[in-house]
């Protein structure tokens, strides 16, 4: 069983955010990067999935040299070994695409259900749909036996139980497993897994980021004394422009 885990090179969730003057980059010196905190939900459950010899993980990122330290850890972690692909992109048609190129060969492909940097939830039915293969969002709960797995997923209402054969792709949730923190044998370990890089394929890129903004800082809370309750409605009309 050959696993492609795909992970995201993101800002540590407790890192201040800066953009350049004018707000057309956002400025990574001095910010802390992490594994996407739902790929390191996918990572968990493919290292689960292959233990005791039962198959390989590989990780993947689209990115460039930066984001070698984050693909070591998920080599330390437990994944056998890695791929980058050397290009940068915000774009999730042109990363799905480079994702697609390099997964044909593996039995299912994992992804965390959204980044946590862009939050777009786009990547992985894009790499389905370019691989021709089923596509299953928010995923809680994957087994498999033999060459079909059973997914287990969210819905509105009530959660939907899926029985899918190989090969898919899956948008992991939370549930699904646990993280796993690194070991000093799995770092010292990580330094000798095979990372490789590879160069992108010809993909048109179809968003451009304009700008950033940030959202508007919280204002200061206003008391209204108990007195003068019927004042509420008269704030949050005219000051929240509530109609």
């Amino acid at each position: 069983m050959k696993i492609l885990v795909c992970i995201s090179h993101v800002p540590d969730t407790t890192a201040k955010i800066a953009f350049s003057p004018d707000n057309k980059e956002f400025i990574a010196q001095g910010v802390t990067f992490i594994i996407n905190p739902y790929d390191e939900i996918a990572l968990a459950r493919a290292i689960e999935l292959t233990d005791g010899g039962k198959g390989s993980v590989t990780v993947l990122t689209v990115g460039d040299a930066s984001t070698e330290p984050t693909l070591r850890k998920a080599l330390a972690i437990g994944a056998t070994d890695a791929i980058r692909i050397n290009a940068q992109s915000s774009d999730s048609f042109y990363v799905a695409s480079q994702i697609a190129a390099a997964a044909k060969d593996f039995d299912m492909v994992l992804c965390g259900r959204e980044s946590s940097d862009y939050n777009g939830s786009a990547v992985p039915s894009m790499v389905a749909e370019l691989l021709g293969v089923p596509s299953i969002s928010f995923a809680k709960k994957l087994n498999v036996a033999d060459t079909t797995a059973t997914i287990e997923r969210e819905i509105e209402g009530g959660k939907e139980i899926i029985s899918v054969p190989f090969p898919f792709v899956i948008g992991a949730s939370e549930g699904m497993a646990e993280p796993k923190i690194p070991n000093m044998r799995g770092i010292m370990g990580a330094r000798t897994k095979p990372l490789a890089v590879k160069e992108p394929v010809q993909t048109a890129q179809h968003i451009k980021v304009l700008n950033y903004e940030k959202p508007p800082s919280r204002s200061a809370v206003k008391i209204i004394p108990a007195e003068q309750v019927g004042s509420l409605w008269h704030t949050l009309r005219e000051e929240k422009k509530i109609i």
